[in-house]
C-alpha cells in the first residue's frame, strides 16, 4: 500500500515511589477536575485543517486516517439524573467529523452502559450510508452462548439502524487465553455464523480486537478464517514494552490492516508530566502534545485508521489538522518518541486508560476516576513524598480537595472491599482492587496528616 496513507510494590515501596512524581516535576498545580482544550493547549481553530489522509482495506474502502471512537461520548443528565448520551452534541460532532473527511465510526453494545451504538445510529442515520464505515463488536462476554451472541449481533442492527455492518469484530479476545477465546467464538459455532453473515453481505469485513498474551494473537491470527483487519492497542509508550511493535510486525508480515486503539492511552500521552510536556514543546511548539501520539500511530502503511474518542469538538479539530494531511515521523523524531516513552517509565502512574470496562462497581465506587485524579497529581506533581517535602501543604491540599471534586464521597476508594469483579474486565491486566487499597490508604494519611 501506498504511504500516503508496576504494580507489585508493598506499602513502603509505593509511597517511595509516590515521591518520584514531585521530583520529575518542574512546577506545582493543583489537581483541579476542570477540562483543557485541545490536549491541555491553548484553544484551536480550524482554519489550518487541510485534506484528510485516507488508506484502503483489503475490500477496496477508503479509510479516513482518523477514526471516530465511540466509547467517550458527550454525557448529560437526564430528569431523573441518570447518565445519559448527549445525543445534540452527539450529532454536532459527527456532522462535523463528516465533514471534514472522516468516515469510519467504531462503537459496540457495551460502550457507555449499552448508550453507544443507539447514540452513534441517530447521529449516523442523518447522513447518506455511503458517507460511513460502521464498526461494532461482539461484546459477549458474560454470556457467549450461540444464542446469546447471535441476539447481540442482531440487536446492532436495530441499534443503529443499518442493514450492513463495514467493520465487525470478535470483541477483547485474549483475556483467558486460548480456553476463553474458544468458548467465546469457537465452540459454540458463532464463527462459523459470522463468515456466512459475510458470505451473504451482511458483514463487509470480519475482525477482531486484542487485549492479551502473545499466544492467543499467534492462535487466532493462524485459524483458517480469513481476517480482513485486527484492532491492536499501539502508541509511542507501548511499542517496545508492551508488545505494540510484535504484534503490529506479525500483522504486517501476513498483509492484514491494522487498526489502532488507544493511540493516546486513554489520554496519558496528552496529559503527561509537566517535565515531558516541556521536552516535547520545546522540539515543536507548533504542534499539541497529542499529535504526536496520532502522528506515530498513522505513520506505519499497515496502519488503516487510529481511534479517537473526541468527547469534546477542539480535540476532533486537533486531531482533524494531525491528519489533515499526515505529517510523517522522521527517524529522527521516532528515536526521540522512544526516549520520551523511557522517560515515561519512571513516572508512577497506573497504567489505567478509562475504557469503563471495570464498570459498575457493585458497590459504587467510580473506579476510573479515583485512578485518573491520582495519575493526574503524580504528573503535576502533587504527590508528596511525606512532611518534610518542601511543598507537602501545597501538593496535599490540591490532592484532597481536587480528590472530592473529581470523586463523590460514597464512590472513593476507601469503598472498595476487594470482590476482584472489576479485575477480569481490565484489558490492561491492572489490580484494581491493590491499587485503591493503596491510594486510600495514601488519602488517609495526607487527611490524618502523617504521611
Amino acid at each position: 500500500m501506498d504511504k500516503t496513507e508496576n504494580n507489585g510494590l508493598d506499602r513502603r515501596g509505593f509511597l517511595k515511589t509516590l515521591g518520584a512524581g514531585i521530583a520529575a516535576s518542574a512546577s506545582l498545580y493543583g489537581c483541579s477536575s476542570e477540562k483543557k482544550t485541545a490536549y491541555g493547549d491553548p484553544a484551536v481553530s480550524d482554519k489550518a485543517i487541510g485534506e484528510m489522509t485516507y488508506r484502503e482495506s483489503l475490500t477496496g474502502d477508503k479509510v479516513s486516517l482518523l477514526g471516530y471512537g465511540c466509547m467517550r461520548w458527550p454525557m448529560t443528565k437526564d430528569e431523573n439524573g441518570k447518565d445519559i448520551v448527549d445525543q445534540e452534541r452527539v450529532n454536532e460532532l459527527v456532522d462535523y467529523a463528516i465533514e471534514h473527511g472522516v468516515n469510519y465510526f467504531d462503537t459496540a453494545p457495551v460502550y457507555l452502559q449499552g448508550q453507544s451504538e443507539k447514540a452513534t445510529g441517530i447521529a449516523l442515520k442523518r447522513h447518506p450510508r455511503d458517507k460511513f464505515f460502521i464498526a461494532t463488536k461482539l461484546s459477549n462476554f458474560s454470556n457467549s452462548s450461540f444464542e446469546n451472541s447471535k441476539k447481540m449481533y442482531e440487536q446492532s442492527f436495530k441499534e443503529m439502524q443499518v442493514d450492513y455492518i463495514d467493520y465487525y469484530l470478535l470483541h477483547s479476545i485474549g483475556g483467558g487465553g486460548v480456553p476463553s477465546f474458544r468458548q467465546r467464538f469457537v465452540d459454540n459455532g458463532i464463527i462459523d455464523f459470522l463468515v456466512k453473515e459475510r458470505e451473504a453481505g451482511r458483514i463487509r469485513n470480519l475482525g477482531w480486537s486484542y487485549h492479551g498474551d502473545k499466544e492467543t494473537f499467534l492462535y487466532v491470527l493462524d485459524m483458517d478464517v480469513k481476517w480482513d483487519f485486527v484492532q491492536i492497542q499501539m502508541n509511542y509508550a507501548d511499542w517496545k514494552t508492551n508488545d505494540a511493535e510484535f504484534l503490529y510486525r506479525e500483522l504486517e508480515k501476513r498483509n492484514i490492516p491494522v487498526v489502532i486503539m488507544e493511540p493516546l492511552l486513554g489520554g496519558r500521552l496528552a496529559k503527561l508530566s509537566d517535565h515531558l510536556v516541556g521536552r516535547l514543546k520545546q522540539r515543536r511548539p507548533d504542534l499539541s502534545v497529542a499529535s504526536w501520539a496520532f502522528r506515530f500511530a498513522g505513520h506505519f502503511p499497515r496502519v488503516l485508521t487510529s481511534l479517537s474518542g473526541m468527547t469534546y469538538k477542539e480535540h476532533l479539530i486537533d486531531n482533524l489538522k494531525t491528519y489533515s494531511p499526515i505529517e510523517y515521523l522522521t527517524d529522527e523524531e521516532l528515536e526521540f518518541l522512544e526516549e520520551t516513552a523511557q522517560l515515561m517509565l519512571k513516572y508512577p502512574t497506573i497504567p489505567c486508560n478509562d475504557c469503563k470496562y471495570c464498570m459498575p462497581c457493585p458497590y459504587g465506587i467510580d473506579i476510573p476516576a479515583v485512578l485518573l485524579h491520582y495519575n493526574k497529581c503524580v504528573n503535576e506533581g502533587n504527590v508528596p513524598k511525606d512532611r518534610q517535602d518542601p511543598k507537602y501543604r501545597e501538593a496535599r491540599q490540591a490532592f484532597l480537595v481536587g480528590y472530592d471534586r473529581s470523586v463523590p464521597k460514597l464512590r472513593q476508594a476507601s469503598h472498595c472491599i476487594g470482590c476482584n469483579q472489576c479485575m477480569q474486565h481490565c484489558p490492561q491486566r491492572i489490580n484494581i482492587p491493590r491499587q485503591l487499597h493503596r491510594i486510600d490508604e495514601f488519602v488517609e494519611k495526607l487527611k490524618q496528616d502523617t504521611l
